[in-house]
């Protein structure tokens, strides 16, 4: 059963390849969605797969890639996407 979970990432979440490193291991696990800069400085993930991918991806972008600080990730579950495939980053 496919399902998708939405986070926003706030710290130092841009500039820092944050989204190409979230799209790595999104696609590494088998997830499709997208990561996409916001204005207000956050990051928000949406991602799409099996339950125990998403927990491990969830679980990754507590710290993020090498250069990022990561200061808080809210999650909340989103509805099933449109069945696009891949990982995008906006």
């Amino acid at each position: 059963m496919v399902k998708c979970k939405r986070a926003w990432i706030s710290g130092r979440v841009q500039g820092v390849a944050f989204r190409a490193a979230t799209r790595a291991r999104a696609e590494a696990l088998g997830l499709r969605g997208h990561a996409r800069n916001l204005a207000d400085g956050r990051v928000e993930v949406l991602a799409c797969g099996d339950e125990q991918a998403l927990e491990t991806l969830l679980q990754w972008l507590e710290h993020g890639p090498p250069a990022a600080r990561v200061d808080s990730v809210r999650v909340e579950d989103a509805p099933a996407d449109d069945g696009s495939s891949g990982f995008r980053v906006g």
